[in-house]
């Protein structure tokens, strides 16, 4: 999801160090999770096929055939990427870490790993008249993917309770507002997927895009 924060640099900003009382670290948070997005990422790639020569179809006719594996691949990878980046956004604010920050960014990650296989069944399904199910599926993994981002970041935020201390209350609130829209607009691609398959995907493409875009800087704190 975009954001807008203050730009934090220099080294030991975003992560508690070592030697603070009562402060975790996060730089094993972002190693784990930078891990988990990277294989995620890359078994998107399982989706594509080398054509079977003994079907008998020749080549460009069998890569053209693809075409929803294609799709869906670069729709995830696209929206995967993004959700890293913003990822490592949102961990440049954050200074400490504890238990309960420790399982929601795990069942981030639970919700980041399980986008292969919708990925797969839109791949799969997309051509036929269970399409709609299939991007339903989809667009609701990309939901819980956002609805977990909102939740881990309230709680890092609320109070200001593990994010660097240089960043002011309205700056934070700012960061909270831009980031609940993601909830709400994969929802209503979830819901346009009812009426059309093609539409929704289309919204999650535009979704991924505008999500690609640079933050808007705040003050510096």
């Amino acid at each position: 999801m975009r954001d807008s924060h203050p730009d934090f640099s220099a080294q030991g900003h975003g992560r508690g160090e070592p030697g603070d009382a009562g402060e975790n670290a996060t730089g094993r948070v972002e190693a784990f999770s930078d891990g988990v997005f990277a294989i995620a990422i890359t078994l998107l790639v399982l989706e594509l096929h080398v054509p079977d020569r003994a079907a008998g179809v020749p080549l460009t006719a069998a890569l053209a055939g693809q075409w929803p594996s294609y799709l869906a691949f670069l729709t995830s990878f696209a929206t995967i990427g993004i959700m890293w980046i913003n990822h490592h956004r949102m961990f440049t604010l954050i200074r400490r870490s504890d238990h309960t920050l420790l399982v929601l960014n795990g069942l981030l990650l639970l919700a980041i790993t399980a986008v292969p296989f919708p990925t797969g069944l839109v791949a799969a399904y997309l051509p036929y008249r269970d399409a709609r199910t299939a991007v339903m599926v989809y667009c609701g993994t990309f939901t819980v993917i956002a609805v977990f981002f909102n939740v881990l970041w309230r709680y890092a935020s609320s109070g200001h309770r593990l994010l660097d201390p240089r960043i002011d209350r309205q700056a934070a609130s700012a960061i909270t507002r831009a980031y609940a829209f993601g909830p709400a607009l994969y929802l209503a691609s979830f819901c346009l997927a009812v009426v059309s398959a093609a539409a929704a995907l289309v919204l999650t493409v535009a979704l991924a895009t505008f999500f690609a875009l640079p933050p808007r800087r705040g003050p510096t704190a």
